[in-house]
């Protein structure tokens, strides 16, 4: 049973990320120390790194979704479905819900400005970016029903998404209309999965 106490445990963890994310968004992530994050959320800096090995994991913390998300399209997917529909269908989902991951969640634009602002944590999204790419790769090659170029495939389909991505937020922070933005996100995970699908057929 998970520890949900002053110390450990997914409450503590979801505070940490609260506090935070609110501090980082109110003063930039620079300026901002674990230190100040542990003191201001009731914990030490040994429990804040606990949770967070990373300080710059404290506002990027979506990884271990993404990383599931990943998984599941490849594993869970119908035997008559493949890779790329089934990937496909998973950045449609997160679309039509807003979803975090899909970078149109409501009230994203301070987040977007705060990344923006960091070097370290446009770093960070890059190491992100390629820790996924792996993970994907890693999956499609002990995927018996995918007969294709997986890290190929992999590194495409992260970079093509990024781009998706990075361009939402840039029209968020110009401060485009959010149907305009919602379409464009739409058309743009169109032309990716169109590309993804003239270029990436079963091996002969």
């Amino acid at each position: 049973m998970p520890r949900t106490g002053a110390r450990g445990g997914p409450r503590t963890r979801a505070k940490i990320s609260e506090v935070a994310t609110r501090l980082f968004l109110e003063r930039g992530f620079d300026t901002v120390t674990v230190t100040e994050v542990a003191r201001e959320a009731g914990v030490s800096a040994v429990t804040v790194f606990k949770h967070f090995p990373r300080k710059e994991d404290l506002l990027l913390d979506r990884e271990v979704d993404a990383v599931g998300l990943l998984r599941s399209a490849v594993r869970d997917r119908a035997p008559d479905v493949g890779v790329l529909q089934s990937l496909r269908d998973t950045a449609f989902r997160l679309f039509e819900e807003r979803h975090a991951l899909s970078g149109l969640k409501d009230d994203s634009v301070p987040f977007f400005r705060t990344v923006a602002a960091s070097p370290a944590l446009v770093a960070r999204t890059r190491e992100i970016a390629s820790d996924l790419q792996q993970t994907l790769a890693g999956e499609l090659e002990h995927d018996p029903a995918f007969d294709g170029d997986a890290p190929l495939l992999a590194a495409f389909f992260i970079a093509g998404y990024a781009a998706v991505l990075v361009e939402t937020a840039r029209l968020l922070i110009a401060g485009e209309p959010a149907d305009t933005i919602a379409d464009d996100h739409r058309a743009r995970l169109e032309r990716l999965f169109d590309a993804l699908s003239s270029g990436f057929v079963p091996r002969p």
